[in-house]
């Protein structure tokens, strides 16, 4: 069978795995206005946000490492269906319980990150690699910024409820090209699901991450939180166990202990925090009225537009990306994508008197997140062998959702620790969250310097374009 082209497989993977990053941020603005179409309350709305965060976390590693064993477009196409399954159900629900199990069912559509890599890995030419999956990172950061622009005028033009709509036809022609054109991938993981290691990854997930996002309502030092983070720890270690154990374990700890791995990870982690946490805080800080010493009372249209810079610089930056790493490599485009996004929040919590500033800390800190998520995808999957690009991918990114889980926790603690008489924050307390931001956006840039350099990505892939075995079944070779 003639080979299958190259661009039009990327075509379909960049709008997937873009639709489901624009599907994570894309509600968020909407919240209040589906709280009062489905007369229901604030907490009870905010489940629409924290089912789609632990679905996600819980399917993105798992349908990673099942398309790894039983073949990456077809575990892609279920997932695609799945997600249009999804977002009909959203479209249609006619309550809050049923738009928060649509969302858990969205949720799935997490897996199309890491296939989507592995499917490149397998497809592309050794040279188009590292350029390809830039560019796919570039869109998948900058589908969650078209979801914070977007949500506004959509829902002042139409309905929230096209908030849906539009993705159902998007995601509908997706996978009938998918079904057509992507081919299959070659290369299989040898083994099993461990189901048993995906029952703890799960469990472990849901117990860390449902305290993060329910805390500032709990209570952090309410039974349940303690409880539920005691709980993770123990299931953490039973998965560790079972893992280290298994002859086909879910996630390889082998390759989790790569040096190239953990820093990346760890990278992910800092990182995610600062970007989610901003992501969250930035919209709610410029719709505050102005009567609170800071903010601009602005609609969620308006905010959506303050954002619209770090919407083309996380674009831009990204595609660019693909040209650097050649020339400097992905550890420094890691180290300086993090170190931007470090200035832009310094530099937010110093001057935030003015909507130019807004935007301009939008700017820089998108220059910053294209850098970032294309040297970490391509960081991980450069260091993994083929068949565990899959697991491997997905788990950094749930390592970017874990950090953003933390980091959005202790800014809203810091931001609602203490309110005004009117019930808003005080200004205070948005610059000290920035500030500590900023601290996590530096920590992740001096833990990119810990990340080891390849030898010769270059010799690699010729020996793969002419058919030798060069490192097609264990890790790359690394240097410190």
């Amino acid at each position: 069978m003639p080979r299958k082209s190259t661009r039009l497989t990327f075509a379909v993977l960049a709008t997937g795995a873009g639709v489901f990053a624009m599907l994570q941020s894309l509600i968020a603005p909407a919240l209040p206005t589906v709280q009062h179409a489905l007369h229901t309350s604030q907490s009870t709305a905010t489940w629409v946000m924290t089912a789609y965060l632990l679905s996600a976390s819980v399917f993105t590693p798992i349908l990673g490492r099942v398309g790894d064993l039983i073949g990456k477009k077809r575990t892609l196409v279920a997932v695609l269906l799945v997600v249009l399954a999804g977002c009909l159900l959203a479209a249609l629900a006619p309550n809050i319980g049923m738009l928060i199990v649509a969302r858990v069912v969205q949720g799935v559509g997490g897996a199309l990150f890491p296939l989507s890599f592995g499917i490149i890995r397998d497809e592309f030419a050794p040279s188009e690699v590292p350029g390809s999956i830039s560019n796919l990172s570039a869109v998948i950061a900058a589908g969650g910024g078209v979801g914070i622009v977007a949500a506004g005028p959509i829902v002042s033009a139409l309905d929230y409820r096209w908030l849906f709509w539009i993705p159902v036809a998007v995601v509908a022609i997706t996978t009938l090209i998918a079904l057509r054109y992507v081919p299959e991938s070659p290369n299989r993981a040898e083994g099993k699901v461990s189901w048993l290691g995906a029952v703890l990854l799960s469990a472990w997930l849901v117990a860390l991450l449902l305290p993060l996002s329910q805390a500032g309502k709990w209570g952090w030092g309410s039974a349940r939180v303690i409880g539920l983070f005691a709980v993770a720890v123990a299931l953490f270690v039973l998965w560790l166990l079972a893992e280290a154990r298994s002859r086909s374990p879910l996630i390889d700890l082998r390759v989790m202990r790569l040096p190239a791995v953990w820093t990346t990870n760890t990278v992910a982690l800092l990182f995610g925090a600062g970007m989610y946490a901003l992501w969250s805080f930035l919209p709610a800080f410029v719709q505050t009225p102005s009567s609170a010493g800071y903010g601009f009372g602005a609609s969620v249209t308006t905010s959506g537009l303050l954002m619209l810079p770090m919407l083309l610089a996380m674009f831009c930056s990204g595609i660019l990306s693909g040209r650097l790493e050649p020339v400097l490599g992905a550890k420094s485009l890691l180290a300086t994508g993090a170190a931007l996004g470090a200035l832009a929040l310094g530099f937010l919590a110093l001057w935030h008197a003015a909507q130019w500033q807004i935007a301009v800390v939008a700017g820089v800190f998108g220059l910053g997140i294209g850098l970032a998520f294309a040297s970490m995808a391509n960081l991980i999957v450069a260091s993994v062998p083929p068949e565990q690009t899959g697991a491997a991918t997905g788990m950094n990114a749930n390592i970017r959702t874990i950090g953003g889980s933390i980091g959005a926790a202790i800014t809203s603690v810091l931001v609602t620790g203490r309110l005004q008489p009117s019930g808003l924050p005080y200004g205070s307390g948005y610059t000290h969250g920035f500030t500590l931001l900023a601290v996590l956006c530096l920590a992740a840039a001096l833990a990119a310097l810990l990340v080891p350099v390849r030898r010769t990505a270059r010799a690699t892939g010729t020996a793969r374009a002419s058919g030798e075995p060069s490192q097609a079944g264990r890790p790359t070779a690394l240097r410190g």
